[in-house]
């Protein structure tokens, strides 16, 4: 469905911008559980006319802008799920952070886009009228979350349960008019009606009811920004990804730059562990390094690619819930947008639909601590939408949800795509792997179909089939001699289409 919004906007003329937004903001609607209205994200976009790649930053903010001190650290309770093997994660008013992603969208529609702010609306406003039927992605992290995250709020649960308490399911059909309504009023007024107008009243009402931080005020001094991408080349390929302060751009271009060698032609052992080892190198320096809030994250991830650059693996050793949309256009437009409302706060405001993020409830993001950073702070973020262009002219979007697991998936298929010349759905469906720390232990977490075994230290953690815990990459070629090329994850309930030809 998200992806048909995507070819409506080009029916209509518009460009990728336009179909990525629309696309997007269907699935922000009806992946429920998965995403949120309230979520924060970001746009890569490389436009066609040979201007430069830009990054368009509408992620979250820590709020609290005019309370006493005192009143931070409260709002928040702690859950546990299964997901993913268990984790942890804060939910309530508490854990909802000035949500970025609507400001950002509007900013991209009016400078780069080509179709009214009401028409990129308009699909997502139909399917929450309408109704739409719960996708598997959906489906599979409502049977971690239905209770601990959205049973505690009547309005929440009462959408994801039915009458005997059981959680929606495959198939089931479901309908929002309050979302619908909330999203035609967006549509007719703008993003001000939340960052300025009733929308953000109401849920800043709501959030402080529940001891939470997110204030009005918040609200109006949030602003989406514009950066500079990190840029990097990989075999003929121009790559765009998010910078700092988001470090999941700058851990992809450290990954693509330490494996980029010429010297590979299959995933074969060697190629493995050369892969785990950047993988765990990398990640290991985010953790340490880039992730503390006090640290200088250009800094230190400018030192990060230039040890990458030389291949420099022990001088860098020394040293969740998203949704992806990825579009390319004829025209040479290329828009990658990924965005994350956290595992979900469970909450929204009564009578608008409009879910909340728990942005400040991730707890692997926050080392500091519940409410540790300074109102005001952008939020860490592992999303990298990104894009790449092509010494022949060919356009690359692309990215995907995961938590962590966004760089290692993105890394693994430009490698695979560029590197060993597979088709774009080849390198998407191929297997992958991914190190972490698991049951306090170094581990390789694979799926099938890769030969990994035991080296070093690390353990081996191999899922039964390939897993939506392994992102969901979403792929868009253009290529001015052959035309548009597609690749959706079959680990997630993704789609494709095209459209711009009636």
């Amino acid at each position: 469905m998200a992806a048909d919004a995507g070819a409506a906007l080009a029916d209509a003329g518009g460009n990728a911008v336009d179909a990525a937004v629309a696309a997007v903001l269907v699935s922000m609607c009806t992946d429920i559980g998965v995403i949120a209205p309230g979520a924060g994200g970001f746009l890569t976009i490389w436009p066609g006319d040979g201007g430069d790649p830009v990054v368009v930053d509408g992620y979250a903010e820590m709020p609290g802008r005019g309370l006493a001190p005192e009143q931070f650290g409260h709002g928040g309770r702690e859950v546990w799920m299964e997901y993913g093997g268990g984790m942890s994660t804060i939910i309530g008013p508490g854990s909802v952070a000035v949500p970025g992603a609507m400001a950002a969208f509007s900013m991209a529609i009016d400078r780069y886009g080509k179709a009214p702010w009401s028409e990129v609306l308009q699909p997502a406003i139909d399917a929450a009228t309408s109704g739409f039927t719960m996708s598997g992605a959906a489906v599979e992290y409502l049977a971690y979350s239905h209770e601990a995250i959205f049973g505690w709020q009547p309005e929440s649960s009462a959408i994801v349960h039915h009458e005997d308490g059981s959680p929606i399911g495959a198939g089931d059909i479901i309908k929002m008019p309050d979302l619908a309504a909330t999203l035609t009023a967006l549509a007719a007024e703008g993003s001000r009606l939340l960052y300025e107008g009733e929308l953000g009243a109401a849920i800043a009402d709501a959030v402080q009811e529940g001891d939470g931080l997110l204030t009005v005020d918040d609200l109006r001094a949030y602003r989406p920004l514009l950066r500079e991408p990190v840029l990097v080349d990989l075999g003929g390929w121009s790559v765009a990804t998010n910078p700092p302060p988001a470090v999941g751009g700058s851990c992809l271009a450290a990954l693509l730059l330490l494996l980029d060698d010429g010297k590979r032609s299959a995933w074969d052992q060697a190629g493995l562990q050369a892969l785990v080892r950047a993988q765990r190198a990398v990640l290991d320096y985010r953790r340490r390094v880039l992730e503390p809030f006090d640290s200088d994250r250009a800094a230190a991830a400018a030192e990060l690619l230039d040890a990458a650059s030389m291949k420099d693996l022990g001088r860098i050793l020394s040293s969740p819930s998203t949704v992806h949309t990825s579009t390319v256009d004829s025209r040479g437009n290329g828009c990658a947008v990924t965005v994350s409302a956290g595992y979900g706060s469970g909450m929204m405001a009564p009578g608008t639909g409009f879910w909340l993020n728990n942005l400040l409830g991730e707890i692997e993001l926050h080392p500091e601590g519940f409410h540790g950073v300074p109102t005001g702070t952008r939020l860490i973020s592992n999303m990298a939408p990104t894009v790449a262009r092509s010494k022949t002219g060919s356009v690359l979007s692309i990215g995907s949800p995961g938590a962590d697991r966004i760089t290692t998936a993105i890394a693994s298929v430009l490698l695979n795509f560029i590197d060993l010349g597979m088709s774009l759905t080849d390198a998407v469906q191929h297997p992958r792997l991914h190190t972490e720390v698991f049951d306090g232990a170094a581990t390789i977490a694979h799926e099938p179909g890769l030969a990994v075994e035991p080296f070093d230290d690390l353990q081996t953690r191999r899922f039964p089939d390939i897993s939506m815990y392994f992102g969901g990459v979403q792929a868009a070629l253009w290529d001015p001699d052959s035309g548009h090329y597609e690749a959706a994850d079959p680990r997630r309930a993704g789609g494709i289409a095209r459209g711009g030809s009636r």
